[in-house]
């Protein structure tokens, strides 16, 4: 079932519909859905789809060769063109004179192979594609060759794409709309697990409980889920055994270069951060700043896949009990552990909320930006983090917090982030808190006595 990416699909039929030349470059981290998405949009259309292989230019040479006549002619596909020059030439003569579509997808594997490819596309757009009907799609899971080899002012081809996408997950609106027999805080759970990356999602089976979902899909040997961090990784990198460890430090909580170097056992800041980049680049982790600040001595760094986040922190503590079969005895042990496992979770998803309710004109004021904040309080000297801080250029911000757990939210925490908000020297400070459980009585007494303060109940929220 195909869901979502209605945007990007509604830009690849405008620029379709065009009836010129157009250079599209479409790049996200693996499983992300960017195949996917091509192969929808492609649907009753003339195109040659490619998928590259990790392999030499024999091998890629060949079957770009068969991709391209058999989709276009009669001839044998075992017929191969001498060259890609001449496999663009075809191209070319081919879309001068009708609307034609060529993808490209896992395009850095081509170009790993043959260095000299995109100065090749790039000649062939300048010179030939520039007067024909082509469109050409390149698409890439490495978000750094993509950005820098493709997109980079150093490439051959920077400058000549009509448009670039860059393919985010799924938002839990977007996977609300795929399972449909989901209570609500099912529904986050099953969001939470899978980061709305969409071949994540589709391992989840709504038709049975998320505690059957968790157990079948990550505390089964057997399960696809089980076996694709490691997978990914040995797919990916040289080294994955120091990713994984690396992986592992940041699930538990180390978030500081040095944390992470030292809990990961590599004692090496300088060696550690080559690694981190590398798993930036996979979409895996991701660098945090303070909102307003870009000061490297307050950088963090977290898991950006949730997926990943779960795995390492749930599934090598009990890898023997797995062994065992013992899948309940496992989510039993982990179950309390879940609710404060969904705190980052919840914080994504009033983020998107708000976001949307935004868009919509629907907050007290009318913010532009927004991230989360951390720092020192000066006034009770010590460390705070500010869930959710929203602002504009007009002196106003929405101040919030993110509150899943089991009990009711009270005063106390209403109190708490009153005195956040004096920490900053806004006009007008306006007070949010969403809670997974209600507030008290006293918390709603609170709020209306002291004004411009919003309640917000998990269920209420309308999506």
């Amino acid at each position: 079932m195909f869901i979502g990416r209605s945007k990007e699909l509604e830009t690849l039929e405008k620029l379709y519909h065009q009836n010129s030349f157009q250079f599209v470059v479409i790049y996200g981290r693996r499983r992300i859905g960017k195949t996917t998405l091509i192969n929808e949009f492609i649907k009753g259309k003339k195109a040659v789809f490619y998928p590259s292989i990790d392999s030499n230019i024999k091998q890629n040479l060949e079957l770009f060769s068969n991709s391209v006549l058999s989709s276009l002619t009669d001839i044998p596909v075992n017929t191969t063109f001498k060259n890609f020059e001449d496999i663009f030439e075809y191209i070319y003569q081919t879309a001068k004179n009708e609307r034609f579509i060529l993808a490209i997808d896992e395009y850095p594997y081509l170009a790993n192979c043959y260095h000299g490819i995109s100065s090749l596309l790039s000649a062939f757009i300048d010179h030939k594609f520039q007067n024909s009907r082509l469109m050409l799609i390149l698409c890439g899971s490495s978000l750094s060759f993509m950005e820098n080899q493709v997109l980079g002012y150093q490439s051959p081809l920077y400058g000549r794409r009509t448009a670039q996408m860059k393919i985010a997950p799924f938002t839990y609106k977007e996977c609300s709309q795929y399972y449909k027999n989901f209570e609500r805080k099912e529904l986050a759970l099953a969001y939470g697990v899978t980061g709305g990356i969409p071949l994540y999602m589709s391992k989840i089976n709504d038709s049975i409980s998320m505690e059957e979902n968790i157990k079948n899909n990550f505390f089964d040997m057997s399960a696809y889920l089980f076996e694709e961090p490691a997978n990914l990784m040995k797919q990916e990198c040289r080294e994955p055994m120091q990713y994984n460890a690396i992986i592992k430090s940041i699930a538990e909580g180390a978030v500081k270069i040095s944390e992470i170097s030292t809990v990961s056992g590599l004692n090496d800041t300088s060696l550690t951060s080559n690694y981190i980049n590398k798993l930036i680049s996979l979409g895996i982790v991701e660098k945090k700043y303070p909102y307003k600040s870009k000061s490297t001595k307050k950088t963090i760094y977290r898991l950006s896949d949730n997926m990943f986040r779960f795995w390492y922190r749930f599934v090598p503590a009990n890898l023997s009990l797995i062994g065992q079969g013992a899948k309940d005895k496992i989510y039993q042990r982990i179950k309390n552990q879940i609710t404060a496992y969904m705190g980052f979770v919840f914080e994504e998803i009033c983020q998107q909320y708000l976001w949307k309710e935004n868009l919509k004109g629907n907050t007290p004021i009318d913010f532009t930006d927004m991230g989360c904040w951390w720092g020192n309080d000066p006034v009770e000297k010590c460390e705070t983090e500010i869930d959710i801080l929203a602002d504009n250029d007009e002196g106003e911000a929405i101040f919030a917090e993110c509150k899943w757990r089991n009990e009711s939210v009270g005063e106390a925490e209403l109190k708490h982030l009153q005195h956040q908000s004096t920490l900053f020297h806004y006009r007008r400070n306006v007070l949010m808190i969403f809670s997974r459980s209600g507030f008290t009585a006293g918390c709603h007494a609170l709020a209306e006595r002291t004004g411009d303060v919003y309640l917000i109940d998990f269920e209420d929220m309308e999506w």
